[in-house]
């Protein structure tokens, strides 16, 4: 029995995960490797990957689908069939891994089960059952095949388990938690626009290949109503239809994302945003962060158990989303006009979204230019002590601090804005942002570097004075876009 290699006629279309490729390949070449556990949201590009990865190479794809077990099992029997002498009887999902480890007794050849949850059951019983027959027979014949073998899934939560330590196939597969494409990936989507457009179509997809591909060609307008604003609009409830595939509370889980899509929030906040009670967060917290929507942010150089502790979204596309649709959605239900919607209500405010989103691409571009920060990471706190007392500031933030050790050796500020950057946001780092980070401190080294970050160019008053201070450099956004990696 030989296997044929695996053709797929989109593979030259596939675009970026570079690293994700290299780390497939760096796993084929290797004997004995334990199986994949390969998960991440739906759209997030899971089935292209697997399928450039598999092109090729003798492999064989099966694709489960939302129905009973049994009914599951007879469908992938079929399609083992045209890679079998004949069709399998598989009435248990130990039969059919034993099928799988069967096909490659003879060459290495690539399985990949996509949508491996649904072969598993609904009950914690039959999910407990079924991972115990598959544990059985990875154990029973591994020594005896040269399967390399991928279990794919969308069920984020259900496919993190299978690394727990309640799990049957605990120690037994390799985590690959895939993620949105990082914006120096998402470009290639893009490529007739310049970095600034880049950036703000970025900053709406989220760097999810789905929703890139939605948005990345024509007018933004245009593409936004009819892809997500307009009530038939193909992402026009793309969060309620992910959370009730994922959650059993989606109404619950919806309401915290929508208190942290204008703001992070720390527990407090978003217990008096939501309405409930403090002591119940924690839970649903802690899956939305399973979930990758969801992270702790804390001040840079902060103790993990600071109480300056906070919570964002951790999704350009759900902030989006809970920004500019989820409100409005009763209304354009009724037939509210999506362009009309548009036109007014968002890409007069768009680039409010997108300052979060340059702000983190930032901050990823000051690790690369200074890599003697071991931590760069946006940092809040009380102002200075005379400040407060006179009762003139309270607080100070600043978007990017690098530290090495508790030295701070680089701060930054960036500017997502239609104006030039002007002399205040110097002379706000150097009076009041800068000692109030030595107050809490981070005392600034002898070569500390001031970088000031502007979308579209900085004042005269401000290029003057960083023309007289040797730490101030001033970069453009477009130099940002185009170096970051």
């Amino acid at each position: 029995m030989t296997i044929a290699e695996f053709r797929w006629n989109a593979a030259d279309q596939f675009i970026g995960r570079a690293e994700d490729l290299a780390r497939l390949e760096q796993w084929w070449r290797r004997n004995n490797a334990e199986p994949i556990n390969l998960f991440g949201r739906r759209r997030v590009g899971k089935s292209w990957l697997f399928r450039k990865f598999a092109h090729g190479k003798p492999a064989v794809v099966l694709v489960a689908e939302q129905t009973t077990p049994a009914q599951q099992l007879s469908k992938l029997a079929d399609q083992l069939s045209p890679h079998l002498p004949f069709r399998p009887d598989i009435t248990e999902i130990g039969q059919l891994f034993t099928v799988l480890h069967q096909l490659a007794d003879k060459q290495k050849v690539l399985v990949v089960v996509d949508e491996f949850p649904y072969l598993l059951g609904s009950s914690p019983t039959e999910i407990q059952n079924a991972l115990s027959s598959v544990q059985a027979t990875l154990e029973r014949l591994r020594d005896d095949s040269r399967i390399k073998l991928i279990l794919c899934g969308s069920a984020v939560t259900q496919m993190e388990d299978l690394q727990s330590e309640r799990s049957p196939l605990h120690g037994r597969l390799q985590r690959f938690a895939l993620a949105p494409l990082e914006f120096a990936d998402a470009r290639g989507f893009m490529p007739a626009l310049d970095p600034l457009e880049q950036l703000t179509r970025f900053s709406i997809s989220g760097g999810m290949p789905r929703y890139l591909a939605a948005v990345s060609t024509g007018p933004l307008a245009t593409v936004l109503a009819r892809e997500v604003i307009d009530r038939n609009a193909p992402l026009f409830n793309e969060p309620i239809a992910l959370l009730q595939a994922e959650v059993r509370e989606p109404a619950v889980y919806l309401a915290i994302l929508a208190a942290l899509s204008a703001k992070p929030a720390d527990s407090a906040l978003l217990s008096e945003r939501t309405g409930m009670d403090g002591r119940l967060l924690g839970y649903y917290l802690d899956k939305l962060e399973i979930m990758g929507l969801v992270r702790k942010r804390r001040p840079v150089g902060a103790d993990a158990k600071a109480r300056s502790t906070q919570y964002q979204s951790n999704d350009d596309f759900l902030r989006f989303w809970f920004r500019f649709v989820h409100p409005f959605q009763a209304d354009l239900e009724a037939g509210s006009d999506a362009s009309s919607h548009v036109k007014h209500h968002v890409i007069p405010v768009l680039s409010e979204h997108t300052a979060s989103t340059f702000e983190d691409l930032t901050r990823r571009w000051l690790r690369q230019e200074h890599p003697e920060a071991a931590k760069v990471g946006a940092w809040w706190g009380p102002a200075l002590n005379t400040e407060r007392r006179a009762k003139r500031r309270f607080t100070e933030e600043v978007d990017s601090v690098g530290l090495k050790g508790k030295t701070c050796v680089v701060v930054g500020e960036a500017k997502w804005t239609h104006k030039a950057m002007p002399l205040d946001v110097l002379t706000d780092l150097l009076q009041y942002k800068i000692p109030a980070l030595e107050q809490a401190g981070h005392k600034p080294s002898p070569d500390m570097r001031i970088v000031l970050v502007g979308k579209t160019g900085f004042s005269t008053a401000l290029q003057h004075a960083a023309a007289a201070d040797p730490r101030v450099r001033l970069v453009t956004a477009a130099t940002i876009l185009t170096q970051v990696r």
